[in-house]
């Protein structure tokens, strides 16, 4: 096996690869939707099948199934390069219906295109390439997770596991608009409060009730004032509900929060401010209460995880990617669950592109072919 062997037989998949992402993307599979997100793992798994990877199944009750396969030389016993990535989207379902995979101007749409079905097919072909030319000295192992939207519940503890095992993690979430991979990401906790209060007629007995909703712009003011931009801190209550009706004093309110940090010792103070705001009651006689939805730890770049991106920085440069850099990126990834268990990681791995989230998400089509060269090259070279 030799490093053009792989080259060129993945240019010479590009079509394939297209081929497969039009199928994956048509596939509705939001988070909660476990029966397409498990229908878009059954697709990755034939694809194995066809190229004659063995692949095995984690089941899950309430979420998808974790999708493993491997690549290794008989009698292997080398930690495995692990490459990682959610095939669950943020879209409802009827989505695919209303906007399925369509190429305009050498962009690909679609939902999900780029966030992350794009880098699932990168990985999958790579792996494709080293089984056909007789595997990679370290094992190559992939992993095809099913929540990472809704911040990985039943995934992280896969994750982590896989990633301890792990002498090298390629997280191939999209490759930054820049062409950039991303080197290091912030933490992330999700969290709801809900406020109780009294209910009474807004009119006829108005100092008999307790605003819930009072109370939640109290704390909402509060807790945005928690924001510190100079830190990398943002705080933002993104959703918010309550009330009976316009003419009564609202019985309950809740709200959630998005808390954003760079600095892992930044999230216990954080944290801390957090949890005296939703205890302190602003309106008397109003309570609440705070829980944790999901949390993303923050991926900061170790030395080994430097020494993997300029692996990888090589290996791009020479499939023509030259100006390729690292970023640090606001989003939250698996990518830190690895990183905090030690492994050696680099995100952001995947092909191009940008508007993730929005029905305007696309993808960079020729960014395909150089995006799997260099992670095939810097596998193995690692």
């Amino acid at each position: 096996m030799s490093e053009a062997q792989i080259t060129e037989w993945l240019a010479s998949q590009r079509q394939a690869m297209i081929d497969l992402l039009s199928e994956v993307v048509n596939i509705d599979s939001g988070s909660y939707d476990k029966e397409g997100v498990d229908a878009v793992g059954a697709r990755f798994e034939r694809h194995f099948s066809e190229h004659g990877i063995s692949t095995w199944r984690e089941a899950h009750g309430t979420f998808g199934d974790a999708i493993h396969a491997e690549v290794a030389k008989p009698g292997s016993n080398e930690k495995p390069v692990l490459l990682m990535g959610h095939r669950d989207t943020v879209f409802s379902k009827g989505e695919t219906g209303r906007r399925p995979f369509t190429i305009r101007d050498k962009r690909a749409y679609g939902p999900g295109v780029a966030d992350m079905k794009a880098g699932l097919v990168m990985n999958v072909f790579v792996a494709a390439a080293f089984a056909k030319f007789g595997g990679n000295p370290h094992p190559i192992k992939v992993l095809i997770t099913s929540d990472e939207e809704i911040a990985s519940p039943s995934s992280r503890p896969v994750i982590e596991r896989e990633g301890r095992a792990a002498r090298a993690v390629y997280n191939s979430e999209p490759g930054r608009p820049t062409g950039n991979i991303v080197t290091s990401r912030k933490g992330g906790i999700f969290m709801h409060f809900g406020i109780t209060g009294k209910a009474a007629h807004s009119g006829a007995n108005f100092a008999a009730g307790v605003s819930a909703i009072g109370e939640l712009a109290h704390k909402i003011v509060q807790i945005h004032a928690l924001t510190d931009l100079t830190k990398g801190i943002t705080l933002n209550v993104g959703l918010v509900s309550g009330g009976q009706s316009v003419n009564t004093t609202a019985p309950y309110a809740e709200g959630q929060i998005d808390l954003r940090y760079i600095d892992p010792a930044d999230r216990a103070t954080v944290m801390a401010e957090i949890e005296r705001i939703i205890a302190t009651p602003y309106v008397p006689g109003t309570s609440a209460v705070l829980t944790v939805k999901g949390e993303f730890l923050p991926a900061v770049q170790s030395a080994d995880s430097k020494a993997l991106f300029e692996g990888y920085q090589a290996a791009a440069r020479d499939v023509g990617l030259t100006t390729l850099q690292g970023e640090f990126s606001g989003g939250c990834a698996d990518s830190g669950f690895t990183a905090a268990v030690g492994a050696p990681t680099i995100c952001g791995l995947g092909p191009v592109g940008g508007l993730a989230h929005t029905p305007e998400e696309y993808l960079e089509l020729d960014s395909i072919v150089p995006r799997a060269q260099a992670l095939a090259l810097a596998i193995l070279r690692s």
